[in-house]
């Protein structure tokens, strides 16, 4: 008898849209790293590309005819390694990379030329950034990992608020709660950490998340309250656990879903009020 669980998932079958609404013309990339490789604002997605340090930016809607064009935007020098759009602005993107640096562009409207240059430099930093994300209700803050260093920036006075101390391995994540007020990060290390940026900069409070080292992502529900982290067990089979920040010692509730040589992204979708009961009553 096989050790391994089957996916239940294995004859799942995409149904693509319509082909009039399809974009073509994607050279996309497949580079590893802990962030992410595609974001959308209200106006645009940029995603990675095939050639190191290039984004591929395209219109969310259509220009008048039924295509959309793809066009390229040279920002670093290495491998994009995540970026995000700020929720204040549809065209002001951050982007993070493997040559050390953040920067924020500020992209034109479709149809006009990308520009040549960033408008913010952030950095260098000692390794190359891992993740990066727009604070959710503070216009120009975000937060940024690179190899064991957590930083908040005042991105308008490029320098940072303030370093979130205490990590032990490589960063994998770091998410703001969608209320701004706490962050919550993975780590190598299998530790589960949350943090009051503007309290303290060591983890208020930490607990062990998932038993193997790899590859952890993490998501905030609704409230400051819940989270969730995905992962793997000893056993490399891939896991979701369901977390109270009231009783942080161990999760409330996990599924194991898998075994898989990827990750799962986090949850992308968890705004709603009743997404921690309704994820504790499936992995119940």
């Amino acid at each position: 008898m096989s050790r391994f669980k089957v996916s239940k998932f294995r004859n799942t079958e995409a149904r693509p849209s319509r082909r009039e609404a399809w974009i073509s013309g994607i050279r996309a990339g497949t580079n590893p790293s802990c962030g992410n490789h595609i974001k959308s604002s209200c106006s645009l997605i940029a995603f990675n590309s095939d050639r190191p340090g290039m984004l591929g930016i395209v219109p969310l809607e259509s220009q008048g005819d039924d295509k959309r064009h793809v066009t390229y935007l040279g920002c670093h020098s290495d491998m994009v390694t995540d970026l995000d759009f700020s929720p204040f602005d549809d065209f002001l993107l951050a982007t993070g990379s493997a040559d050390r640096m953040v920067k924020l562009w500020r992209l034109p409207a479709p149809g006009q030329e990308l520009p040549l240059g960033p408008g913010l430099v952030l950095g260098p930093e000692d390794t190359q950034v891992e993740v990066l994300q727009f604070h959710p209700t503070v216009d120009g803050v975000l937060v940024s990992v690179a190899g064991t260093a957590v930083k908040v920036w005042d991105a308008a006075k490029q320098q940072p608020l303030t370093e979130l101390v205490a990590h032990g391995d490589l960063v994998q994540g770091a998410v703001w709660s969608q209320d701004g007020a706490l962050v919550g990060t993975t780590c190598k290390d299998k530790q589960l950490r949350i943090f009051d940026p503007r309290a303290k900069p060591k983890a208020s409070q930490s607990t062990q998340a998932h038993e193997n080292s790899k590859d952890g992502r993490l998501a905030w529900t609704g409230t400051q309250e819940h989270l969730v982290s995905t992962g793997f067990n000893q056993m490399r089979e891939r896991e979701v656990k369901l977390w109270d920040t009231r009783h942080f010692s161990s999760a409330l509730t996990s599924l194991t879903l898998d075994t898989s040589p990827g990750s799962s992204g986090a949850p992308g979708d968890l705004g709603r009020g009743g997404s921690a009961r309704k994820a504790q009553a499936h992995c119940g």
